[in-house]
This record gives structure tokens, sequence and C-alpha cells, in this order.
């Protein structure tokens, strides 16, 4: 995989929604059970079993999603000592949980840095400028719509899950479409791991084309080892809702510089 760093795509106006989002993804990460587990020192058990509460009861499964089939027992957070060993408390749920809700939620839930700063390094560089050309009010509504077509078409697929589904990935995945339809030419600068990083000015279409193929072709279990451990079919379906949505903004919308060609090794590092 490339690495996006930077597009050559100005704006008109300041992203606000675009830097909230990121914000509250990055908030709502540092208050995660996991998280604040550790840094508490909580012995790793105790951190698995507050942790599997927290996403029992804020993450979209989908079974639920599709069936509103709710568990009769949930993790409590607590660990008890059973016939095997320690093991996590389970109970009743305490609560009532709406699957729909839950979409909502699990879109500002991430299973580790990694996971947080890839998703929103993609929604920094692509983000604004989808914003810029929806404006801030079409943009959360264009980004909620995604992330729901996303998980709910992940759960048509895996209807009988009971995994938890979180992350941002399936709503930035329809802003990377979106942008795809309605900045196809724009330059991106893009890291490409061949002995070093070699940095590469590519256009859109390219860099965002070549990500959309991976996340198909893994998808179907090709090319991966284990590909349930990754939305891939969200990703999929949140491309493809953002790229139909954008679609018919293409007549209006202002190109952004050309792309003479391709620049690599000492050509790119001197106009970085």
């Amino acid at each position: 995989m490339v690495i996006p760093v930077h597009d050559v795509n100005p704006v008109r106006r300041t992203p606000y929604v675009t830097y909230a989002l990121i914000a509250a993804n990055f908030l709502v990460f540092l208050f995660m059970p996991g998280l604040s587990g550790s840094v508490a020192g909580q012995s790793d058990l105790a951190q698995l079993c507050h942790l599997q509460a927290f996403l029992d009861h804020y993450a979209a499964v989908p079974r639920e999603l599709i069936h509103h089939q709710m568990p009769h027992l949930v993790p409590t957070g607590e660990v008890a000592a059973g016939p095997h060993g320690a093991a996590c408390l389970a109970a009743p749920p305490d609560y009532d949980k709406s699957p729909p809700l839950s979409v909502l939620t699990a879109m500002f839930l991430h299973g580790g840095w990694l996971h947080l700063l890839g998703n929103m390094l993609f929604l920094y560089i692509f983000g604004n400028n989808i914003e810029d050309r929806l404006g801030h009010v079409r943009f959360t509504l264009f980004y909620l719509v995604c992330g729901y077509a996303a998980a709910y078409g992940y759960a048509l697929v895996n209807e009988s899950s009971g995994d938890p589904l979180i992350g941002a990935s399936g709503a930035i995945a329809g802003v990377l479409g979106a942008y795809l339809v309605l900045y196809p030419r724009a330059r991106v600068w893009v890291l490409v791991p061949f002995l070093i990083f070699l940095p590469l000015r590519l256009p859109a279409w390219m860099v965002l084309g070549f990500w959309f193929v991976l996340q198909a072709v893994y998808s179907s279990g090709s090319g991966v080892s284990e590909a349930g451990t990754v939305a891939y079919v969200a990703h999929v379906v949140g491309f493809l809702v953002g790229m139909a949505l954008a679609w018919p903004l293409r007549p209006g919308t202002p190109p952004p510089p050309e792309p003479h060609r391709l620049l690599f090794g000492r050509q790119a590092r001197h106009t970085w």
C-alpha cells in the first residue's frame, strides 16, 4: 500500500466538521477502557473484560442490526473465578441497547493506535475537499449516511455474526469514493515503501482506485490470511455509496490543479 501524506487541492473554507470528527475520534479513543486500563496498570484479563463489556454495549453487532437478536448474557467487565480459572463474568444486560444507534457510536471507536491513525490520516487528507464541495451540514449528513450504509452492508453479508464492528473506515471510505468522483485528477503526494519510503506525486484516481481494488480483493478473502478481522466489505460498500452520492455533483465541481506528469526521486523532493 502507498501512504498518502498530502493532496494538491486547495479549499475555499475551513473544514470545521472534518477537524471536529478527527478530534472526537481521538478523544473517544483516549477514554476507551482498553487504553485507560493499560495506563492504570490493570491486569490484562481485567482490561480485556472491561473492553469486552464496553464494546458489547457501544459497538455495532451484525446479528443485532439485522435480526435484533440481543444476547441474553453479556460481559459485565468484572473478572470471576471459573472451573478453568479466571474468566470474564457474564450476566443479563442491565441496559437497553438500540442497534441503529450503536452504528453511530461504533463509528467513533477504534481497536488500536494504528487503526485510529490510519483512518484519521485519510480523513484529514481527503475530507477537507469533500466538505468544501458539500458544505458543513451536507458533509456531516454525507459522512453519517456512508457510515450507516457501510455498517448495514457489512451486516447483511455477515448477518449471523456476533463480533463487534467498530471504526470510522466505512464513513471515510465514502469520502474516498466521493473524492475519486469529484477530483480524479488531483495530485496526491504518497510514500511508497520500496527499500526506503519513496515520495511520489500521483493522480487521485490511481491512489484511490488502487485502494478500492485492494479492498474489493480482500473482501473476497483473497490475499489475506484473516479477512474476517477487518471489515473490507464495509469499506467497499461505503466507497460505492460515496461515489453514488457525489456523482450528481460532478458537473459543477471546479477542477483541481492539473498534474502534468508523475514525479519521483530527486524531482519529487525538490518540490516537496
